[in-house]
């Protein structure tokens, strides 16, 4: 008897066969395998992050539980190495843009935010050597453009451990969107680009950076605001000084900790402001979520494509299981947040109420693009 195996079903009925070919065929990648192929690998890497599996070997094991085919350890670690990670990666992008049609929602800012960070993956040095980190680690980073807006990464770009954030940043950009970014990205030089590139940022400066020229910017004060201070000025010494004025918000957290950002939105409140920031800890949120419940920082390869087909495997399952959350709860008055609904979806518990809207929305994304979406649970 099969166990829960919602996540490749679902997968199999977003993405086609004739999808995944037209991907393997820009990489280059020819899949000759008759007994575990490209697909099944995909399918090993969903249900490994969401069932918490150790190793090539604990999924061999169990695999067959779960639908796959019976296959040697070993079968699956080589095909691991060999398929091109970029693959997964397209992957992972293709299935953001088809959920992100139904997923999105407003947070009532100017324009959509794109809040950028890093987390890091580590091991120990040996497992890791082409991928070097601190002491005795080697590790790798996946640099993330994530949207507050749908709960979703917009974009990912992989490096190793020790590279730095700043230049990786660089990529991440979008003139659609506004950049909301911690003090890691920080760079004067980068600042009075952006103003010349139309580029709107909200970004936390560094705390030595000097204000040159101060003018206080009219506000309505008010006795609950967050907000201490709100001006343009000039960023920097003589020797390194922005040629541009910017306007700087300093504002308090909710540790009391003052907090100052420096951004080239002037037709927005300071209080604005001040919440565009706050909504970088959602992607914050998002690092933590993945690594506890889906088995990030178990890496099951050693090589860059065995490594990376597994990263970008288990950001396809969030994605997944955010797109059917969203989904869902479109259906149903009964509240459940998304960790609560993870949790009950996996261990047979859904309140009955949602499962009705499971069932609705599945059958009107059936409707809507023309794909039959059976055999879920």
């Amino acid at each position: 008897m099969n166990k829960h195996t919602t996540l490749p079903n679902l997968m199999q009925k977003l993405v086609s066969d004739e999808e995944i070919q037209l991907i393997a065929e820009a990489v280059g990648y020819r899949d000759s395998s008759r007994t575990f192929t490209l697909r099944e690998l995909i399918h090993f890497f969903l249900l490994a992050a969401m069932h918490q599996w150790k190793s090539f070997r604990h999924g061999a094991d169990v695999g067959p539980l779960y639908g796959l085919p019976r296959f040697h350890y070993s079968t699956v670690s080589k095909k691991a190495k060999e398929v091109p990670y970029d693959i997964m990666k397209r992957l992972l992008a293709l299935i953001i843009s088809k959920c992100n049609r139904q997923t999105r929602r407003s947070l009532r800012f100017p324009k959509p935010l794109r809040v950028v960070d890093s987390t890091t993956v580590t091991v120990g040095k040996n497992r890791l050597p082409w991928a070097p980190y601190h002491g005795e680690r080697a590790g790798v980073k996946l640099h993330v453009a994530y949207s507050p807006e749908s709960s979703l990464p917009a974009d990912v770009v992989e490096t190793t451990g020790l590279r730095h954030d700043g230049p990786v940043g660089e990529q991440l950009t979008n003139a659609q969107q506004v950049l909301v970014e911690d003090r890691a990205y920080f760079k004067i030089e980068r600042l009075d680009r952006f103003v010349e590139q139309h580029q709107l940022f909200v970004i936390r400066m560094k705390d030595n950076i000097e204000l040159h020229q101060k003018k206080s910017l009219k506000r309505l004060s008010s006795t609950s605001s967050s907000v201490q201070a709100d001006f343009t000025c000039q960023l920097g010494t003589k020797q390194c000084r922005s040629t541009k004025r910017h306007r700087v918000v300093i504002f308090r957290d909710a540790n009391g900790r003052d907090i100052r950002v420096v951004t080239n939105l002037f037709h927005a409140s300071a209080e604005t402001i001040a919440d565009m920031y706050q909504q970088r800890w959602t992607v914050e949120v998002f690092f933590r979520w993945v690594k506890q419940y889906l088995n990030v920082p178990t890496l099951f390869g050693t090589t860059e494509n065995a490594v990376y087909n597994q990263l970008f495997a288990a950001f396809i399952a969030y994605v997944l299981l955010r797109w059917l959350y969203d989904q869902t709860k479109k259906q149903t008055n009964v509240s459940l947040s998304f960790i609560s609904f993870v949790r009950r979806f996996f261990s047979g518990q859904l309140p009955l109420d949602w499962k009705s809207g499971m069932a609705a929305a599945l059958f009107e994304y059936a409707q809507i693009y023309g794909r039959r979406m059976y055999n879920f649970g």
